[in-house]
């Protein structure tokens, strides 16, 4: 009869090491994965995000510039010496309507999450 060793056996050292670090190199690579490139994504969104911002700001703020020029130099109505202050309350109206109706639809699609059905 043989006497069996009641210990299991153990696996040696090197397994036991490559298999912690095969378990090291897996969790970095989930990581990455799931952190680095939905950044990217986020990145890249709001890099056009901004530089559409930009554009758009610039654009409206000529536009807004146009207006008052247009109001001080093409019509009689702002030719006064004390009337001359309508041509920018105008355009000061004018620029908090699209202040307005940007910050409305804002608003409108600010919910990034799907409603629950009732």
């Amino acid at each position: 009869m043989s006497v069996s060793d009641p210990r299991p056996a153990q696996p040696s050292e090197k397994q036991s090491n490559d298999q912690i670090g095969d378990l090291v190199q897996l969790v970095k690579d989930y990581a990455r994965q799931e952190t680095i490139g939905p950044l990217k994504g986020w990145g890249r969104y709001l890099a056009y995000g901004a530089m559409g911002a930009l554009v758009l700001g610039l654009g409206l703020a000529v536009t807004l510039l146009g207006l008052l020029r247009l109001l001080q130099t093409e019509t009689d109505a702002f030719a006064g010496p004390n009337s001359a202050i309508v041509a920018y309350l105008v355009t000061i109206v004018a620029c908090f309507v699209v202040i307005g109706l940007a910050l409305w639809q804002i608003k409108r699609r600010t919910s990034l999450q799907r409603k629950e059905p009732s």
